[in-house]
């Protein structure tokens, strides 16, 4: 049987929450499922515009909307300065549509990561000052550590206004006006506002100002599809407000009320915006934008998100498809060095290792730390690893794509991940930068950690940055070694439990849950994601019978207690190693959902995780 913790363990109606106990009566079922989620009053679901938190208590949003209505009545040059991701393109798009709406004078720049790296550099803000000439700096996704940049800007008498959300321990820098829920004096009751939400709540708060004042303004809430789009693809904690938030701008696109870019996109992907779920921002529109910023400039995918004419916006989305594609090529190529890397620490680790215990260990996939140096054999010339964090570095690497690796990475070993490359592939020197990109699992504050290091050894990082789930940092080559060492130092004060995967359930569905109806109904009851997991779900079935596919997907068809008609389920790169072609029951984890072929629908079970029950 499979190792799970479940969200919820009541069984009977009266165990749960008093407010969710008339839902259980229709479905027993959803009720549970909100319960397992923290949820304790119905109030906690609505999604109604009017339960957005007030804009009020987010710091700084005053003076930073008073400075903006005076650039915009007396024709100041606004310059946008925004990020090369998703949540910077949505966030620079939805200010330059407010803005330009409102009647201001507004233009964008967005640092090429592979000249100018990330944020509001003292070069970024020379480049808009030789471009744009700009009396007013709007930073968004950015700057919240921009201190040099913020400086420069203001030795030409810029105003410097910054909107960002990533978090930070040291005071802010000292712009005019800073607007981020994570700043330390912010009482925003919700942390989890992305870019793009901080751009929302600033270009709301304007336009009720303007409009009280019976100025030229806009209705913000026309433009929630980007903020729902850079919301899901920044993998920003789904609470109620983002929840909110999102839920209108999907209802937006599905209604066909969006950014043409977004529909030009959806149809390079096809995919039918009617039947568009939270989880598609992630996974279908918010690669394709972020191509741009990897492989290439964000400026095509934001010019996408702004462009009013069909034609354009067929044509950089299908230069975002493209460049989707190339992303995908060079991540499948690093994806499998990586893995080759990982492997032959491992195999290296073993030959070194001194007792059965440290074999045992790598046996159950824990690495210990090792620079792998150039052998006879072709091998990587400057990577690292160990049994609570993998960290690796080469030359050749991409520095659009380290991010996805380590994600890649983290899934697969369940550990803190950080794939480092070039900041320029032509300069390898000791002295030159690298960039690292990292991924952590639940109970492990990447960027906390990152701190930590750079704390307790302050000339080994020259820059970072993030969240609790993903950073980002640069140091020089010749520190590689130092930081991989310094790293696993802190990894080594967790305790082990951290570093077991836990697999969570939704628990067991009742026989009447088979259905496309309850498939199709769980799949609008909420917004589902980050912080508001999506359904998840456990059983004993039987094996009707089942078939291998291209040689790593298992397609199953089995029977469950009480349902008439056989159930259908696919596995994806399943686990060979846990199936046998005799089982005769499985005890399986997996999501509901519905499989469209040639205009039928069938309800589908999606296979997480698989045990085979002995006879």
């Amino acid at each position: 049987m499979l190792n799970l913790t479940s969200r919820y363990t009541g069984t009977r109606i009266d165990e749960l929450p008093t407010a969710l106990q008339p839902l259980a009566t229709h479905s027993f079922t959803l009720a549970r499922l909100y319960a397992g989620r923290g949820i304790l009053q119905p109030d906690e679901l609505e999604t109604s515009l009017s339960g957005l938190l007030s804009a009020q208590k987010l710091h700084g949003v005053e003076t930073a909307v008073a400075l903006l209505d005076v650039a915009i009545d007396e024709g100041q040059r606004i310059l946008i300065v925004g990020d090369f991701d998703c949540d910077g393109a949505t966030s620079t798009a939805l200010m330059m549509r407010a803005l330009s709406a409102m009647g201001a004078t507004v233009d964008y720049l967005v640092p090429d990561r592979f000249k100018y790296g990330y944020g509001l550099t003292p070069e970024i803000v020379e480049l808009g000052i030789d471009t744009y000439q700009p009396q007013m700096i709007v930073t968004v996704d950015n700057g919240i550590s921009s201190t040099e940049g913020v400086a420069r800007a203001q030795a030409d008498g810029i105003t410097v206004i910054i909107t960002d959300h990533h978090l930070t321990t040291k005071p802010v820098p000292p712009a005019e006006a800073v607007v981020n829920p994570n700043q330390l004096d912010c009482t925003f009751s919700s942390k989890a506002l992305v870019g793009v939400g901080v751009a929302f709540y600033v270009l709301g708060r304007l336009a009720k100002l303007r409009r009280e004042a019976d100025k030229s303004t806009v209705q913000v809430s026309r433009y929630l599809d980007l903020v729902a789009l850079g919301t899901i693809a920044d993998v920003g904690v789904l609470d109620k407000n983002n929840r909110i938030l999102v839920h209108h701008g999907l209802a937006a696109i599905r209604q066909g009320r969006c950014c043409i870019g977004i529909l030009a996109l959806l149809e390079q992907a096809g995919r039918d915006p009617k039947q568009l779920h939270a989880q598609d921002f992630g996974f279908v529109l918010g690669p394709r934008i972020n191509a741009a910023g990897r492989m290439d400039n964000m400026r095509v995918g934001i010019e996408c998100l702004l462009t009013d004419d069909w034609g354009t916006a067929q044509r950089l989305a299908h230069e975002l498809e493209l460049l989707n594609r190339d992303r995908r090529k060079v991540e499948g190529e690093m994806r499998s060095q990586a893995d080759s890397i990982v492997d032959a620490l491992a195999a290296d680790s073993r030959v070194h290792s001194q007792s059965n215990d440290e074999q045992d260990d790598l046996l159950n996939g824990n690495f210990d730390s090792i620079i792998v140096e150039q052998a006879d054999q072709e091998v990587p010339d400057t990577s690292a690893s160990d049994k609570r964090s993998i960290v690796l570095y080469q030359d050749n690497w991409h520095q659009g794509v380290i991010g996805i690796v380590a994600g890649r990475l983290k899934e697969s070993h369940y550990r803190p991940s950080i794939v480092f490359a070039p900041a320029n592939v032509e300069r390898t020197g000791a002295n030159d930068a690298i960039k690292g990109s990292a991924r952590s699992i639940a109970g492990v504050h990447i960027r906390d950690a990152i701190e930590q290091v750079a704390e307790q050894h302050p000339n080994l990082i020259s820059h970072f940055g993030g969240h609790a789930m993903a950073a980002g940092l640069t140091l020089k080559r010749s520190n590689f070694e130092g930081f991989v060492s310094a790293f696993n130092e802190v990894m080594s004060t967790l305790d082990n439990e951290v570093f077991a995967e836990q697999k969570y359930t939704d628990g067991q569905l009742q026989a009447q849950d088979f259905s496309l109806g309850f498939a199709d109904g769980l799949a609008d009851a909420s917004v589902w994601g980050h912080g508001f997991a999506p359904p998840i779900f456990d059983g004993v079935f039987e094996v009707l019978s089942f078939k291998v596919l291209k040689d790593k997907h298992l397609k199953l068809s089995l029977h469950y207690p009480d349902v008439q008609y056989p159930i259908d389920a696919i596995y994806f790169n399943y686990d060979s190693k846990a199936w046998d072609y005799r089982a005769e029951q499985v005890h399986i984890l997996f999501e509901l959902d519905i499989n469209e072929w040639n205009g039928k629908q069938n309800l589908q079970l999606m296979v997480k995780d698989l045990a085979v029950i002995a006879d």
